[in-house]
């Protein structure tokens, strides 16, 4: 059955005549049927009880619940595609009770003409528990079909009575072999896309934005038209975009200093590094010279206890305890006596042994939250509150350590795109042998 014209305008797709500039790239790529749709193939893929009842019209309440720009919008405009009943988009954010009073009556008039209704209720948990009261009965009585979308917990967000009455359908981010598709599609794509742009996306350059996309198709596309308009175009017509155009478009903003400041930090990183090197004599000449500089002395207070758990860490974890004790008198003593207190933590901080290994461990974790994304938390590890979170596996095969002290070294805690990853975090004499296979994580 090919998809029929029963929407309002959050589903239609632009208007030939419309300028492709005014609608955004993640709006006009939306696909338009299941030979469009990328992802989610375990819920919605050929042969999916899912998607036949869809593609059959026969589907009942349901609520779709994953992240931002998993698919959420776009499985709801495809119902609406498909149903022979009136489809009716309704946003929680914009919309309220009255209007959604309007919306059932209006429901109750075709009912009774012989016409459904199906009603898709966007981020449906922006309702609170009592207004959700207000749709159960006309769930019940088949007056609507209700559709919802949600990106939290609909275990936490939806009330028990309106979840029994609907089918809940888990979506999960987008992966990046997807969205590694729906980039290039609209890069080549010439009617809905960037085609006309002629880009060229430079390898490196096509897996940053496929990182920053994090499963999200909406993000994605969206960096990828700002980053297509803000490039230049060559010679030949066409815009190459590589790692550098990348990072200039979407870096973040960073701290600037103006010039009066420059020298507050070179001191400070004298001073740092000094520590470092354990040379208690160059420390206590920087610390002096940002003293007499009138440097705050809150400020270096602040820097030795970061110094403390960066550069020394678990070599010798009394370093934090130590200069706390310093920040605090410097708030209790004051200067110019505080300035005894910070050259007992500089020459402290110099003597003791340097160990980075746990500041090492965290940037290398966060470079890979950041490459790989919003990696589910495995479910063995995720604890079921609720029966509906139960009944989807939270918590399965979880062991308690006091009772198996073996869960301690056996059981995995890691996503498993990273397992058999290495904590730096740990002393150099426990990192021999820490590596740990695939099978002992799972």
């Amino acid at each position: 059955m090919s998809p029929q014209d029963s929407t309002g305008d959050l589903f239609q797709a632009p208007q030939a005549e419309a300028r492709p500039g005014k609608v955004p790239l993640a709006e006009r790529m939306r696909p338009r049927d299941f030979d469009d749709l990328v992802g989610q193939d375990e819920v919605v893929g050929p042969g999916r009880p899912l998607r036949k009842a869809i593609e059959q019209d026969e589907l009942s309440s349901v609520i779709f619940w994953g992240p931002p720009g998993c698919g959420k919008t776009t499985l709801a405009g495809l119902v609406a595609g498909y149903t022979h009943s009136q489809f009716v988009p309704f946003s929680a954010v914009t919309g309220g009770i009255p209007e959604l009073r309007d919306i059932i009556k209006a429901a109750e008039r075709r009912r009774a003409m012989g016409q459904a209704t199906t009603l898709f209720v966007d981020e449906i948990h922006r309702f609170n528990k009592a207004q959700q009261d207000a749709f159960l009965p006309h769930v019940e009585r088949g007056t609507v079909v209700l559709i919802g979308a949600t990106t939290e917990n609909p275990s936490f967000e939806l009330i028990a009575p309106l979840l029994s009455r609907s089918l809940v359908v888990i979506l999960k981010p987008l992966t990046e072999e997807a969205l590694g598709l729906i980039l290039d599609r609209a890069i080549v794509d010439r009617e809905r896309g960037l085609g006309s742009l002629r880009i060229d996306l430079r390898p490196l350059a096509r897996e940053r934005l496929i990182a920053f996309g994090n499963g999200d198709a909406r993000s994605l596309l969206t960096a990828l038209e700002f980053v297509a308009v803000q490039t230049s175009v060559g010679l030949d017509g066409s815009r190459t975009i590589d790692e550098q155009v990348l990072e200039a478009a979407l870096l973040k903003k960073s701290l600037r200093y103006d010039k009066s400041g420059e020298e507050h930090y070179n001191l400070v990183s004298a001073y740092i590094k000094s520590l470092r090197d354990s040379d208690a004599d160059g420390a206590l000449y920087w610390l002096a010279r940002m003293l007499e500089g009138g440097e705050n002395p809150r400020f270096i207070a602040r820097r030795m206890v970061i110094f403390a758990s960066e550069d020394i860490g678990n070599a010798d974890p009394l370093a934090l305890v130590v200069v706390n004790a310093v920040a605090q008198a410097v708030e209790f003593v004051g200067l110019p006596e505080a300035q005894i207190n910070l050259a007992h933590g500089t020459t402290y901080l110099a003597s003791r042994p340097k160990d980075n290994a746990s500041y090492v461990g965290l940037k290398e974790a966060v470079q890979d939250a950041r490459q790989h994304g919003n990696l589910g938390v495995p479910l063995h590890l995720r604890n079921a509150v609720t029966s509906l979170m139960k009944e989807i596996g939270y918590g399965k095969g979880y062991r308690y350590v006091h009772d198996d002290p073996g869960a301690q070294t056996d059981q995995g805690h890691l996503p498993g795109p990273l397992l058999g990853w290495v904590c730096l975090g740990l002393p150099p004499e426990r990192r021999e042998g820490i590596h740990r296979s695939i099978e002992q994580c799972q």
